[in-house]
């Protein structure tokens, strides 16, 4: 058998800013991606505009509504990323044909994407709460994703990671999901391998992001004749780690092996314009940041204690950063808010600092949107560096296809 190397070539979908990219790029330069999409409905395309400011305005770069995108014309491509937005996956029937997603649910178009180009490898990034959606069937969306992944001849790994665990500035949550085709040479040296040792030694996410021995796991096999009959039936518990074989799902809750992060203190800008200065009453934001404990009526009538605890106020300048969010700078229970170390007066972040807790570099949005804009993507993105980590176990993959 003649030895070959596989191009690292990346079709980036829902692309916002380039974490991705720019996560892939800062772990080899010898990734290259051939089509990137990023759109916003609705919206001025400040997201897009940044992108095309940092990786050229070429027609590779699309600024389209990826559900009117003929999946056939964009170009092959070995590894498909994306962060895509957390909606309802739920399928609706057509008559006796089957399944076919609900408008604007973006799972479909990713699904659509890969049936049409079959990359050997998917990486992809979303909300933690997508394990437990929807609420009435907890794990239901989950289970239509891998079973569409299994339909389609994937394998499958996930993983929930805190980036502040391994080392990262901000105690942010969101799973990841690598699927690795049945044809790869990756999945012909995994095949023999046990769901423990998927999950804590030899898999894709325990090579890079280690974990402690795993004592525990539930499985449970898909069994359905159609993704509508999944849709409709499948409920399950998934753990924060995950693998599917065969569509054999195994599940435990793993442990880091934990890296100590960096604090606040260690991205802080010096001499912050006085703009970023909180003056006046504080009595709006120690309200929002307090506890609080009311009662509440449904729409349906019924009534609840709705009960939340309080934050710190302010935040804690030796500890990472709160997960960042889209309304982050505005006056709201979320937004960080600090102690300056120099003037010892309460602030916002910066738009730096907030590209700065991403893993972003300095300015990085600094394109022409404005200010708010600015959080707004940071809140949107991803942490650069867990891609870049990613990215080095993802290049000796590569490197070793056969």
């Amino acid at each position: 058998m003649v030895s070959f190397l596989i191009d690292k070539t990346v079709c980036e979908l829902f692309a916002g800013v380039g974490g991705f990219r720019l996560g892939l790029e800062e772990s080899s330069r010898e990734w290259n991606t051939v089509w990137a999409n990023q759109w916003e409905p609705g919206k001025t395309q400040h997201a897009f505009d940044c992108y095309c400011s940092h990786f050229g305005d070429v027609d590779s770069h699309v600024n389209e509504d990826i559900s009117k995108i003929d999946k056939t014309s964009i170009p092959d491509h070995n590894l498909l990323v994306g962060g895509f937005p957390c909606q309802d996956y739920s399928v609706a029937r057509t008559g006796a044909k089957g399944m076919q997603g609900k408008k604007g649910v973006l799972w479909w178009d990713i699904r659509d994407t890969i049936e049409a180009k079959r990359p050997p490898f998917v990486l992809l990034e979303n909300v933690d709460r997508l394990l437990k959606s929807p609420t009435s069937q907890r794990g239901r969306d989950m289970g239509v994703m891998l079973g569409c992944l299994n339909d389609l001849g994937y394998n499958v790994e996930w993983r929930v990671i805190n980036a502040a665990d391994y080392g990262f500035v901000q105690r942010r949550r969101r799973v990841f999901i690598f699927a690795y085709h049945k044809d790869t040479s990756y999945y012909k040296k995994l095949k023999d391998k046990d769901a423990v040792s998927l999950m804590s030694d030899s898999g894709f996410f325990a090579r890079t992001f280690p974990v402690e021995p795993i004592k525990h796991y539930n499985e449970i096999h898909l069994d359905y004749d159609d993704i509508v009959e999944l849709s409709d039936s499948f409920q399950f518990q998934f753990k924060n780690s995950g693998t599917m074989v065969h569509g054999e799902i195994f599940t435990s809750e793993t442990t880091p092996i934990y890296i100590p992060s960096r604090t606040l203190a260690d991205i802080l800008e010096e001499n912050a314009d006085e703009s970023f200065y909180i003056n006046g009453s504080l009595d709006k934001w120690e309200y929002l940041k307090g506890s609080k404990r009311k009662e509440r009526e449904s729409k349906s009538g019924h009534k609840y204690i709705f009960s939340e605890g309080a934050i710190a106020f302010p935040d804690p300048l030796d500890k990472p950063a709160r997960t960042m969010l889209t309304s982050e700078s505005s006056l709201n229970r979320s937004t960080h808010v600090i102690e300056d170390p120099t003037t010892k007066r309460l602030r916002l972040l910066t738009p730096v600092e907030a590209e700065r807790i991403q893993g972003f570099k300095d300015n990085w949005t600094n394109t022409g949107m404005p200010h708010k804009f600015r959080y707004f993507c940071m809140g949107n993105a991803l942490v650069v560096g867990l891609i870049t980590k990613m990215g080095k176990q993802l290049e000796e993959i590569f490197d070793n296809e056969v």
